[in-house]
Protein backbone atom coordinates (compact mmCIF):
# COMPACT_ATOMS: atom_id res chain seq x y z
CA UNK A 1 0.00 0.00 0.00
CA UNK A 2 1.33 3.45 -0.88
CA UNK A 3 1.84 5.81 2.05
CA UNK A 4 -0.81 8.42 2.83
CA UNK A 5 1.74 11.18 2.35
CA UNK A 6 2.43 10.01 -1.19
CA UNK A 7 -1.28 9.87 -2.02
CA UNK A 8 -1.85 13.34 -0.58
CA UNK A 9 1.08 14.66 -2.59
CA UNK A 10 -0.36 13.22 -5.79
CA UNK A 11 -3.72 14.77 -4.97
CA UNK A 12 -2.09 18.17 -4.42
CA UNK A 13 -0.22 17.92 -7.75
CA UNK A 14 -3.45 17.04 -9.56
CA UNK A 15 -5.20 20.04 -8.05
CA UNK A 16 -2.38 22.36 -9.11
CA UNK A 17 -2.04 21.09 -12.69
CA UNK A 18 -5.63 20.11 -13.44
CA UNK A 19 -4.32 16.71 -14.54
CA UNK A 20 -6.57 13.77 -13.67
CA UNK A 21 -6.12 10.04 -13.92
CA UNK A 22 -8.83 7.94 -15.60
CA UNK A 23 -10.77 5.86 -13.09
CA UNK A 24 -12.30 2.48 -13.71
CA UNK A 25 -16.10 2.45 -13.64
CA UNK A 26 -16.10 0.02 -10.73
CA UNK A 27 -13.74 2.07 -8.55
CA UNK A 28 -14.83 3.68 -5.30
CA UNK A 29 -15.75 7.39 -5.42
CA UNK A 30 -12.73 9.67 -5.57
CA UNK A 31 -11.75 11.29 -2.29
CA UNK A 32 -12.95 14.89 -1.96
CA UNK A 33 -10.58 17.82 -1.69
CA UNK A 34 -9.80 19.47 1.67
CA UNK A 35 -12.44 21.92 2.84
CA UNK A 36 -11.96 25.68 3.13
CA UNK A 37 -11.46 25.21 6.87
CA UNK A 38 -8.86 22.47 6.38
CA UNK A 39 -6.97 24.46 3.76
CA UNK A 40 -6.07 27.12 6.35
CA UNK A 41 -4.05 24.48 8.18
CA UNK A 42 -1.07 24.92 5.85
CA UNK A 43 -0.50 28.52 6.88
CA UNK A 44 2.34 29.51 9.19
CA UNK A 45 0.31 30.36 12.31
CA UNK A 46 -1.52 27.01 12.62
CA UNK A 47 1.74 25.17 12.10
CA UNK A 48 3.41 27.26 14.80
CA UNK A 49 0.55 26.60 17.24
CA UNK A 50 0.78 22.86 16.60
CA UNK A 51 4.55 22.81 16.93
CA UNK A 52 4.62 24.92 20.12
CA UNK A 53 2.05 22.67 21.81
CA UNK A 54 3.35 19.29 20.67
CA UNK A 55 0.09 18.60 18.83
CA UNK A 56 1.91 18.41 15.50
CA UNK A 57 2.17 14.64 16.10
CA UNK A 58 -1.60 14.08 16.23
CA UNK A 59 -2.55 13.96 12.55
CA UNK A 60 0.51 11.88 11.54
CA UNK A 61 -0.47 9.31 14.17
CA UNK A 62 -3.94 8.96 12.64
CA UNK A 63 -2.42 8.81 9.15
CA UNK A 64 -0.30 5.84 10.20
CA UNK A 65 -3.34 4.12 11.71
CA UNK A 66 -5.31 4.61 8.51
CA UNK A 67 -2.43 3.30 6.42
CA UNK A 68 -2.42 0.13 8.53
CA UNK A 69 -6.20 -0.38 8.25
CA UNK A 70 -7.24 -3.30 6.03
CA UNK A 71 -11.00 -2.73 6.19
CA UNK A 72 -13.60 -0.07 6.84
CA UNK A 73 -14.24 -1.55 10.28
CA UNK A 74 -10.58 -1.20 11.24
CA UNK A 75 -10.57 2.36 9.96
CA UNK A 76 -13.70 3.22 11.95
CA UNK A 77 -12.14 1.89 15.15
CA UNK A 78 -8.91 3.79 14.51
CA UNK A 79 -10.73 7.06 13.86
CA UNK A 80 -12.83 6.74 17.02
CA UNK A 81 -9.81 5.83 19.12
CA UNK A 82 -7.62 8.66 17.86
CA UNK A 83 -10.42 11.21 18.07
CA UNK A 84 -11.08 10.33 21.70
CA UNK A 85 -7.34 10.38 22.38
CA UNK A 86 -7.12 13.92 21.00
CA UNK A 87 -9.99 15.19 23.17
CA UNK A 88 -8.52 13.62 26.31
CA UNK A 89 -5.05 14.92 25.52
CA UNK A 90 -6.42 18.46 25.09
CA UNK A 91 -8.38 18.22 28.36
CA UNK A 92 -5.36 16.83 30.21
CA UNK A 93 -3.12 19.58 28.89
CA UNK A 94 -5.60 22.30 29.86
CA UNK A 95 -5.91 20.85 33.36
CA UNK A 96 -2.18 20.47 34.01
CA UNK A 97 -1.77 16.75 33.44
CA UNK A 98 1.02 15.31 31.34
CA UNK A 99 3.72 17.17 29.41
CA UNK A 100 3.05 20.66 28.07
CA UNK A 101 4.56 19.65 24.74
CA UNK A 102 5.88 23.14 24.11
CA UNK A 103 5.84 26.72 25.35
CA UNK A 104 2.21 27.62 24.61
CA UNK A 105 0.23 28.05 27.82
CA UNK A 106 -1.83 25.06 28.86
CA UNK A 107 -5.12 26.97 28.72
CA UNK A 108 -4.86 27.35 24.92
CA UNK A 109 -7.74 25.79 22.97
CA UNK A 110 -6.19 26.25 19.52
CA UNK A 111 -4.01 23.09 19.45
CA UNK A 112 -7.20 21.00 19.66
CA UNK A 113 -8.81 22.90 16.81
CA UNK A 114 -5.90 22.75 14.39
CA UNK A 115 -4.95 19.16 15.23
CA UNK A 116 -8.53 18.06 14.56
CA UNK A 117 -8.46 19.74 11.15
CA UNK A 118 -5.30 17.82 10.30
CA UNK A 119 -7.12 14.62 11.18
CA UNK A 120 -10.29 15.43 9.24
CA UNK A 121 -8.22 16.42 6.21
CA UNK A 122 -6.46 13.06 6.27
CA UNK A 123 -9.74 11.16 6.52
CA UNK A 124 -11.38 13.27 3.84
CA UNK A 125 -8.59 12.77 1.30
CA UNK A 126 -7.73 9.16 2.18
CA UNK A 127 -8.02 6.62 -0.65
CA UNK A 128 -7.56 3.10 0.77
CA UNK A 129 -7.04 0.16 -1.55
CA UNK A 130 -10.22 -1.50 -0.29
CA UNK A 131 -12.26 1.56 -1.31
CA UNK A 132 -14.67 3.80 0.58
CA UNK A 133 -18.20 4.75 -0.33
CA UNK A 134 -19.31 8.34 0.20
CA UNK A 135 -21.46 7.14 3.09
CA UNK A 136 -18.58 5.35 4.78
CA UNK A 137 -16.32 8.39 4.50
CA UNK A 138 -19.06 10.59 5.95
CA UNK A 139 -19.47 8.15 8.84
CA UNK A 140 -15.72 8.22 9.54
CA UNK A 141 -15.74 12.01 9.59
CA UNK A 142 -18.79 12.07 11.88
CA UNK A 143 -17.10 9.61 14.26
CA UNK A 144 -13.99 11.78 14.31
CA UNK A 145 -15.92 15.00 14.91
CA UNK A 146 -17.95 13.56 17.80
CA UNK A 147 -15.08 11.80 19.53
CA UNK A 148 -12.57 14.66 19.22
CA UNK A 149 -15.09 17.19 20.55
CA UNK A 150 -16.05 15.27 23.70
CA UNK A 151 -19.61 14.91 22.45
CA UNK A 152 -19.74 11.16 23.03
CA UNK A 153 -17.67 11.25 26.24
CA UNK A 154 -20.22 12.97 28.50
CA UNK A 155 -20.57 10.76 31.56
CA UNK A 156 -21.60 11.49 35.14
CA UNK A 157 -20.96 9.33 38.21
CA UNK A 158 -23.93 7.42 39.56
CA UNK A 159 -25.43 8.17 42.95
CA UNK A 160 -27.04 11.02 44.83
CA UNK A 161 -25.57 14.13 46.39
CA UNK A 162 -23.87 15.32 43.21
CA UNK A 163 -25.24 18.03 40.92
CA UNK A 164 -24.67 17.58 37.20
CA UNK A 165 -23.76 20.52 34.96
CA UNK A 166 -23.46 20.39 31.16
CA UNK A 167 -21.51 23.11 29.32
CA UNK A 168 -20.74 23.58 25.63
CA UNK A 169 -18.14 25.72 23.87
CA UNK A 170 -17.12 26.57 20.31
CA UNK A 171 -14.16 26.40 17.94
CA UNK A 172 -12.26 29.56 17.01
CA UNK A 173 -13.93 31.53 14.19
CA UNK A 174 -13.47 34.60 11.91
CA UNK A 175 -10.09 33.10 11.06
CA UNK A 176 -9.79 34.99 7.78
CA UNK A 177 -9.77 38.21 9.80
CA UNK A 178 -7.09 36.93 12.18
CA UNK A 179 -5.94 33.34 11.98
CA UNK A 180 -4.40 33.59 15.47
CA UNK A 181 -7.83 33.70 17.11
CA UNK A 182 -8.65 31.56 20.15
CA UNK A 183 -12.17 31.01 21.49
CA UNK A 184 -12.51 31.39 25.27
CA UNK A 185 -15.63 29.21 25.28
CA UNK A 186 -13.67 26.29 23.86
CA UNK A 187 -10.85 26.93 26.31
CA UNK A 188 -13.40 26.94 29.15
CA UNK A 189 -14.80 23.60 27.99
CA UNK A 190 -11.32 22.04 28.12
CA UNK A 191 -10.51 23.58 31.49
CA UNK A 192 -13.73 22.42 33.17
CA UNK A 193 -14.44 19.03 31.60
CA UNK A 194 -14.77 16.39 34.31
CA UNK A 195 -14.05 18.87 37.12
CA UNK A 196 -16.04 19.31 40.34
CA UNK A 197 -17.20 22.70 41.59
CA UNK A 198 -17.77 22.92 45.33
CA UNK A 199 -21.04 24.76 45.99
CA UNK A 200 -22.95 25.62 49.14
CA UNK A 201 -25.27 22.72 48.30
CA UNK A 202 -22.47 20.21 47.73
CA UNK A 203 -20.30 19.18 44.78
CA UNK A 204 -21.30 19.78 41.15
CA UNK A 205 -19.71 17.76 38.35
CA UNK A 206 -19.14 19.54 35.03
CA UNK A 207 -19.10 17.73 31.69
CA UNK A 208 -18.39 19.60 28.46
CA UNK A 209 -18.33 19.36 24.68
CA UNK A 210 -17.23 21.65 21.84
CA UNK A 211 -19.14 22.44 18.64
CA UNK A 212 -18.01 23.57 15.20
CA UNK A 213 -18.72 27.00 13.74
CA UNK A 214 -20.51 25.59 10.70
CA UNK A 215 -24.14 26.09 9.72
CA UNK A 216 -24.44 22.67 8.08
CA UNK A 217 -23.55 20.73 11.22
CA UNK A 218 -26.35 22.50 13.08
CA UNK A 219 -28.77 21.88 10.21
CA UNK A 220 -27.86 18.20 10.44
CA UNK A 221 -28.89 18.10 14.10
CA UNK A 222 -25.49 17.83 15.79
CA UNK A 223 -26.62 19.86 18.82
CA UNK A 224 -29.74 17.81 19.45
CA UNK A 225 -27.92 14.48 18.98
CA UNK A 226 -25.27 15.45 21.52
CA UNK A 227 -27.54 17.01 24.15
CA UNK A 228 -30.77 14.98 24.00
CA UNK A 229 -29.48 11.98 26.01
CA UNK A 230 -28.24 14.22 28.82
CA UNK A 231 -30.68 17.08 29.36
CA UNK A 232 -33.21 14.91 31.24
CA UNK A 233 -30.45 13.83 33.64
CA UNK A 234 -28.61 17.09 34.41
CA UNK A 235 -29.37 19.79 36.96
CA UNK A 236 -28.10 22.73 34.92
CA UNK A 237 -26.82 23.45 31.42
CA UNK A 238 -25.36 26.40 29.62
CA UNK A 239 -24.12 26.97 26.13
CA UNK A 240 -21.17 29.37 26.03
CA UNK A 241 -19.66 31.45 23.26
CA UNK A 242 -17.54 34.54 22.69
CA UNK A 243 -19.63 37.69 22.57
CA UNK A 244 -18.95 41.37 23.17
CA UNK A 245 -15.82 43.28 24.18
CA UNK A 246 -15.21 43.66 27.91
CA UNK A 247 -18.42 42.07 29.25
CA UNK A 248 -20.34 38.90 29.96
CA UNK A 249 -23.97 38.62 28.93
CA UNK A 250 -26.65 36.25 30.15
CA UNK A 251 -28.88 36.13 27.07
CA UNK A 252 -32.51 36.31 28.10
CA UNK A 253 -34.11 35.43 24.73
CA UNK A 254 -33.03 33.35 21.72
CA UNK A 255 -34.45 33.81 18.21
CA UNK A 256 -35.29 31.38 15.41
CA UNK A 257 -33.33 33.24 12.75
CA UNK A 258 -30.04 32.86 10.90
CA UNK A 259 -28.62 36.20 9.81
CA UNK A 260 -26.28 35.04 7.05
CA UNK A 261 -22.82 35.74 8.50
CA UNK A 262 -20.17 33.42 7.06
CA UNK A 263 -19.09 30.40 9.07
CA UNK A 264 -15.70 28.68 9.15
CA UNK A 265 -16.37 27.32 5.66
CA UNK A 266 -17.19 30.87 4.47
CA UNK A 267 -20.81 29.80 3.99
CA UNK A 268 -23.66 32.07 5.06
CA UNK A 269 -27.27 31.10 5.74
CA UNK A 270 -30.19 33.54 5.92
CA UNK A 271 -33.30 31.67 6.97
CA UNK A 272 -35.42 30.44 9.85
CA UNK A 273 -33.43 28.06 12.03
CA UNK A 274 -34.22 24.62 10.58
CA UNK A 275 -35.45 22.18 13.24
CA UNK A 276 -37.52 19.01 13.39
CA UNK A 277 -41.29 19.56 13.41
CA UNK A 278 -41.16 23.14 12.11
CA UNK A 279 -44.95 23.43 12.39
CA UNK A 280 -44.60 23.66 16.17
CA UNK A 281 -41.45 25.77 16.12
CA UNK A 282 -41.60 28.94 18.26
CA UNK A 283 -40.02 32.21 17.16
CA UNK A 284 -38.45 32.68 20.58
CA UNK A 285 -37.11 30.64 23.49
CA UNK A 286 -36.04 31.95 26.87
CA UNK A 287 -33.33 31.28 29.42
CA UNK A 288 -34.15 29.51 32.66
CA UNK A 289 -30.78 30.33 34.18
CA UNK A 290 -31.00 32.38 37.42
CA UNK A 291 -29.88 35.52 35.59
CA UNK A 292 -30.73 37.97 38.39
CA UNK A 293 -28.54 36.11 40.88
CA UNK A 294 -25.69 35.75 38.39
CA UNK A 295 -25.71 39.45 37.52
CA UNK A 296 -25.80 40.45 41.19
CA UNK A 297 -22.91 38.19 42.21
CA UNK A 298 -19.23 39.14 42.21
CA UNK A 299 -17.89 36.56 39.77
CA UNK A 300 -14.81 38.27 38.32
CA UNK A 301 -13.29 41.38 36.79
CA UNK A 302 -15.65 41.58 33.81
CA UNK A 303 -19.16 43.05 34.33
CA UNK A 304 -22.08 40.67 33.76
CA UNK A 305 -25.31 41.86 32.15
CA UNK A 306 -28.83 40.53 31.87
CA UNK A 307 -29.27 41.14 28.14
CA UNK A 308 -32.94 41.46 27.20
CA UNK A 309 -32.67 43.13 23.79
CA UNK A 310 -33.86 41.40 20.59
CA UNK A 311 -34.60 42.36 17.00
CA UNK A 312 -38.05 41.45 15.69
CA UNK A 313 -40.54 42.07 12.93
CA UNK A 314 -43.63 43.08 14.91
CA UNK A 315 -46.92 41.30 14.30
CA UNK A 316 -48.45 42.89 11.19
CA UNK A 317 -45.22 44.73 10.40
CA UNK A 318 -42.64 44.38 7.66
CA UNK A 319 -39.40 45.89 8.95
CA UNK A 320 -37.10 44.74 11.75
CA UNK A 321 -37.29 46.68 15.00
CA UNK A 322 -34.92 46.55 18.00
CA UNK A 323 -36.78 45.81 21.24
CA UNK A 324 -34.59 46.53 24.29
CA UNK A 325 -37.03 44.79 26.65
CA UNK A 326 -37.57 41.63 24.60
CA UNK A 327 -40.00 40.42 21.93
CA UNK A 328 -43.61 41.49 21.63
CA UNK A 329 -46.52 39.03 21.13
CA UNK A 330 -46.80 37.51 17.67
CA UNK A 331 -43.49 38.92 16.41
CA UNK A 332 -41.06 37.21 14.05
CA UNK A 333 -37.46 36.77 15.17
CA UNK A 334 -34.61 38.53 13.42
CA UNK A 335 -32.04 38.36 16.25
CA UNK A 336 -32.02 37.04 19.78
CA UNK A 337 -30.12 38.68 22.58
CA UNK A 338 -27.10 36.76 21.36
CA UNK A 339 -27.52 37.92 17.77
CA UNK A 340 -28.35 35.91 14.66
CA UNK A 341 -25.23 33.74 14.37
CA UNK A 342 -24.39 30.29 15.71
CA UNK A 343 -24.12 31.55 19.30
CA UNK A 344 -27.79 32.41 19.20
CA UNK A 345 -28.59 29.23 17.34
CA UNK A 346 -27.00 26.81 19.80
CA UNK A 347 -28.84 28.62 22.61
CA UNK A 348 -32.09 28.42 20.65
CA UNK A 349 -31.66 24.73 19.85
CA UNK A 350 -30.64 23.74 23.38
CA UNK A 351 -33.49 25.64 25.04
CA UNK A 352 -36.01 24.45 22.45
CA UNK A 353 -34.89 20.89 23.15
CA UNK A 354 -35.30 21.55 26.87
CA UNK A 355 -38.85 22.75 26.27
CA UNK A 356 -39.77 19.90 23.93
CA UNK A 357 -38.57 17.45 26.55
CA UNK A 358 -40.98 19.07 29.00
CA UNK A 359 -38.20 20.49 31.18
CA UNK A 360 -38.80 24.24 30.93
CA UNK A 361 -40.08 24.53 34.50
CA UNK A 362 -37.52 22.23 36.10
CA UNK A 363 -34.19 22.56 34.26
CA UNK A 364 -32.15 25.77 34.48
CA UNK A 365 -30.46 26.42 31.15
CA UNK A 366 -29.50 29.13 28.71
CA UNK A 367 -26.60 30.95 27.11
CA UNK A 368 -23.58 32.82 28.47
CA UNK A 369 -21.64 35.16 26.21
CA UNK A 370 -18.04 35.76 27.30
CA UNK A 371 -15.95 38.84 26.56
CA UNK A 372 -13.99 38.90 23.32
CA UNK A 373 -10.56 37.39 23.94
CA UNK A 374 -8.06 40.12 23.09
CA UNK A 375 -4.32 40.15 22.51
CA UNK A 376 -2.09 42.62 24.32
CA UNK A 377 -1.84 46.15 22.97
CA UNK A 378 0.33 46.32 19.87
CA UNK A 379 0.46 42.58 19.24
CA UNK A 380 -0.61 42.08 15.64
CA UNK A 381 1.63 39.15 14.67
CA UNK A 382 2.58 36.94 17.63
CA UNK A 383 0.38 33.92 18.41
CA UNK A 384 0.36 34.64 22.15
CA UNK A 385 1.38 37.20 24.76
CA UNK A 386 1.00 37.60 28.55
CA UNK A 387 -2.14 39.77 28.33
CA UNK A 388 -3.77 37.30 25.95
CA UNK A 389 -3.14 34.45 28.40
CA UNK A 390 -4.31 36.52 31.38
CA UNK A 391 -7.54 37.46 29.61
CA UNK A 392 -8.29 33.85 28.73
CA UNK A 393 -7.56 32.58 32.25
CA UNK A 394 -9.74 35.30 33.76
CA UNK A 395 -12.63 34.45 31.44
CA UNK A 396 -12.36 30.75 32.29
CA UNK A 397 -12.32 31.51 36.02
CA UNK A 398 -15.33 33.80 35.72
CA UNK A 399 -17.37 31.21 33.79
CA UNK A 400 -16.62 28.75 36.57
CA UNK A 401 -17.78 31.31 39.15
CA UNK A 402 -20.97 31.92 37.16
CA UNK A 403 -21.66 28.18 37.13
CA UNK A 404 -21.17 28.08 40.91
CA UNK A 405 -23.73 30.87 41.43
CA UNK A 406 -26.17 29.24 39.02
CA UNK A 407 -25.86 25.87 40.75
CA UNK A 408 -26.36 27.38 44.19
CA UNK A 409 -29.45 29.42 43.25
CA UNK A 410 -31.24 26.93 40.99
Amino acid sequence: MKSIRVRLGVLGLALLTGFTTPTAASAAPAAPSPTVEEQRLGRAVPQEILRRSGFDTVAPRLARALEAARSYGEARRAVGREGARLWQRAVDRAQGRGPTGGDLSRDDDRPLYWARLGMTRDVRTWEPEFGLTDGQRAALLDELECSSRGQNAIRYPEGKGLKRILLTGFDPFTLDRDIRISNPSGATALALDGTVIQTADGPARVETAVFPVRWQDFTDGSVERALRPHLPKVDLFTTVSQGRVGRFDIERTNGAWRGGFGDNENVGRTETVPVADPASQPQWTTTTLPYAAIVAAQTGRFPVYDNTSVTEIPAGGAQPVVRPEGPTPGSTARAGGGGDYLSNEIAYRATLLRDRLGLHGTLPGGHVHTPVLQFGAGNTTEVTDPEFVRNRLDIIAQVKAILKVAAETS
